[in-house]
């Protein structure tokens, strides 16, 4: 058994986390071999080598699968799901060229403890800290998916594993939406009958200094909604001729950045307000004209609000921001005009969705010349990602639209994780009740449960929640929706099973302290996976 014990565990954990498997990084890719050829060591797989499986994700990146049947005739199946990319380490600064270290990371750390922040500082006191890029998030879920499989290599349960861990969670979860049809096919294949996916996503702390201990039986959903302004150009000298495009923006960011009039609250757990994560305006070079184009991009959470609501609510937030253009532009143009003694103007914001704005493209230009413009942009060989073509493509058919303008156009770009959760399934229900129980009895520890994972993560893409035709809002609104950006729509319609998120406690995700409590990882949450997946086999 080489991945039982904590020392085991934690060496296991530093050779993952050794691979810097950034997003897009050719480590993305060989960290998925390393995995497989890692599990491909164990005797089971030696003996049944067509259970391990790297399948590719169709863009030169690949995903892995262990399956562990306990006999040919047992069906009941536990999917145990983690994703193996990590974000980049820009923020890490002098430490930088040591995040993929984290045994000397932590050992710098320590020998420079002043340097660090207060609660930072508190943890080494400790020592039961690791630091470095992805111990948290979340390659120490795989180290433990891993020991679970040796486990059941040796036949310690009564039912099936099936590992799954996947690259790109971290931006477009390329991975997991490769993955559902895969699995659905493999449950055919292999007679296979899905009763859980289980993930071990470390938990989040819902405000600084919380110090709970979650477990999850959802995950939170998220849009990216985009508003697009097209004011009107002139010369820096003569601004009242014109309208800033960036001032339109700055308006938009004004009434959604940290609106909590789009938080939702489900029980005790409300959803984190929007912020906004992309802005700029779309001049090329320098010159004196103003900025007649921008556009910025909001992460939106999502717990119960239909794409519906969600939809009215920002269009209703874009009406808001045009007319304190409006007013801003009249008071000013007004106070201008009197200072010189002249007749000020006025102006009026059209608020559009990108539906009605390429509705209107082609009524002016014809179906066809629109969908040669989309062809350019989608099939451009120069290499964007999503949320470049979409905004690329936006602005062209702005620009067709331009005798509109000034205008505020909705639209969304990817990605798209859906809210899920099974805290009324039987089974779930079963699973938080006696884990809580065996906390408390064995470890004395509280477990409180959380009805959405507030970090988001691939349990977004188990099951479909709700039909297609309940997202119109979002698809017709979404300019790569099936042009290079799409979900699995049957298999998702397939793969309806319940999920359960079970981690380790850790600090810091996505920043330069991120770290893990490795004694708490590798002893008590290893011993709470082992409960879980016994008590999904004794139902």
């Amino acid at each position: 058994m080489k991945w039982q014990t904590k020392q085991q565990l934690t060496q296991l954990l530093c050779n993952l986390v050794e691979h810097a498997s950034i997003s897009n990084s050719e480590a993305e890719v060989t960290l998925s071999q390393y995995v497989a050829e890692q599990l491909r060591t164990l005797d089971y797989f030696q003996g049944n080598p067509e259970f391990v499986q790297l399948h590719p994700t169709g863009d030169g990146r690949y995903f892995v699968t262990a399956l562990v049947k306990k006999d040919e005739r047992v069906r009941d199946t536990i999917v145990l799901v983690s994703h193996f990319d990590v974000v980049d380490v820009q923020d890490y600064g002098a430490w930088k060229e040591l995040a993929f270290s984290p045994q000397v990371l932590t050992q710098r750390f320590y020998e420079n403890k002043e340097q660090l922040p207060p609660d930072v500082q508190v943890d080494l006191e400790s020592g039961e800290w690791l630091f470095g890029r992805g111990v948290m998030d979340m390659k120490c879920g795989l180290a433990l998916h891993m020991s679970l499989i040796e486990q059941a290599c040796h036949g310690a349960f009564e039912g099936n594993l099936l590992l799954l861990t996947v690259p790109d969670e971290e931006v477009n979860s390329v991975g997991m939406r490769a993955a559902v049809p895969a699995l659905v096919e493999m449950a055919k294949k292999y007679d296979l009958s899905y009763k859980l996916v289980l993930n071990s996503e470390p938990m989040f702390t819902r405000y600084p200094g919380d110090q709970t201990n979650y477990i999850y039986t959802g995950s939170i959903g998220k849009v990216l909604p985009g508003f697009y302004c097209y004011g009107k150009e002139t010369h820096v000298g003569e601004p009242l001729a014109g309208l800033n495009a960036n001032f339109m923006v700055a308006q938009v960011v004004n009434e959604l950045e940290l609106n909590t009039d789009f938080c939702e609250v489900f029980g005790r757990e409300v959803s984190p307000p929007p912020t906004g994560l992309f802005q700029t305006d779309l001049k090329e070079d320098y010159s004196v004209q103003i900025p007649h184009r921008a556009v910025t991009l909001f992460n939106l959470f999502l717990q119960k609000k239909s794409m519906d609501e969600v939809t009215e609510e920002l269009l209703e937030l874009a009406k808001r921001a045009g007319k304190r253009i409006e007013e801003r532009y009249r008071e000013q143009a007004v106070r201008f005009a009197q200072m010189e003694q002249s007749t000020p103007k006025s102006l009026s914001v059209n608020v559009w969705t990108f539906a009605e704005l390429r509705q209107k493209a082609v009524e002016m230009f014809g179906s066809e010349t629109v969908e040669q413009l989309e062809s350019r942009v989608f099939g451009d060989a120069v290499k964007k990602d999503e949320r470049e073509r979409t905004i690329e493509l936006v602005d062209k058919l702005a620009i067709l639209c331009k005798d509109f303008a000034p205008m505020i156009v909705l639209f969304y770009a990817p990605p798209y994780y859906p809210a899920v959760n099974s805290s009324d399934d039987s089974l779930v229900c079963h699973l938080v009740a006696t884990l809580q129980q065996y906390a408390k009895e064995k470890h004395d520890i509280e477990l409180v449960q959380q009805h959405y994972f507030g970090g988001i993560s691939d349990l977004s893409y188990v099951g479909l929640h709700q039909p297609l035709s309940a997202l119109w809002a979002l698809t017709a609104n979404m300019p790569m929706w099936n042009r290079g950006y799409e979900l699995p729509i049957d298999a998702l319609a397939e793969f309806q099973v319940p999920v359960f998120n079970v981690g380790p406690v850790g600090r810091d995700a996505h920043q330069w302290t991120e770290r893990l409590n490795v004694p708490f990882a590798f002893e008590t949450v290893k011993q709470w996976l082992v409960y879980v997946i016994e008590q999904v086999f004794s139902k």
